[in-house]
């Protein structure tokens, strides 16, 4: 294996809206988790900050019951051919995102990704305490990814990251080839590759 390909999670594998801001409507606690991403996303509040806020609408919830919400989650086109093209060329597939680690593990079963890095909501009997165990920032994906190329015997330099948020240009920065998918312009000045539509197949492809 000469190469690992990282994926960002929300605004990249998701379409339209973020894992959160999607679970917290299903919960109960949407507008206020939307309120807590923008003002994230303005730098006003770290990710420690909205993972404290959206945890707590999770109290008493299971891993199947979450497993359950996501089934019907907005995602792009091309996640499946995606992650078959990079096994087929022998390298790996892994999730470095912000967003709850559940939500990296149903994408894993679902579509065959080899592992995932994300925030972890606290778990105590098979259910939420509507607290965190731990909220990782940017560079915990950098973290992540010097980890598992050092135990793979994988350069850095020869594996790719995809994502379309701030959150992502570290791990842009370190890697060899980045793509921005449909991010904003900072990120894209940040990326090797800009590629906008809504298959993530096809800017995969682009890069190679």
């Amino acid at each position: 294996m000469d190469r690992i390909v990282f994926f960002d999670i929300d605004g990249t594998l998701t379409r339209g809206v973020t894992s959160g801001a999607y679970l917290a409507n299903l919960l109960g606690h949407g507008h206020t988790m939307e309120e807590a991403e923008a003002a994230c996303a303005r730098g006003e509040i770290t990710n420690d900050d909205v993972c404290r806020i959206d945890a707590a609408g999770y109290v008493g919830r299971s891993a199947s019951e979450l497993f359950d919400m996501l089934e019907d989650m907005p995602l792009v086109d091309g996640i499946t051919q995606a992650v078959d093209a990079i096994h087929a060329a022998g390298g790996e597939a892994h999730i470095a995102s912000l967003a709850w680690g559940i939500v990296g593990e149903y994408l894993c079963k679902r579509f065959r990704f080899d592992g995932y890095v994300g925030s972890e909501l606290e778990v105590e009997n098979g259910v939420c305490t509507g607290g965190v165990a731990h909220a990782l920032e940017g560079e915990g994906k950098c973290s992540y990814a010097r980890e598992l190329c050092e135990k793979r015997g994988v350069a850095l330099a020869s594996c790719m990251a995809i994502g379309d948020s701030r959150s992502d240009i570290p791990l842009f920065e370190l890697v060899g080839t980045s793509i921005a998918f449909n991010a904003t312009e900072e990120v894209e000045r940040a990326a090797t590759n800009a590629y906008r539509g809504g298959n993530i197949a096809e800017a995969l492809a682009c890069a190679l």
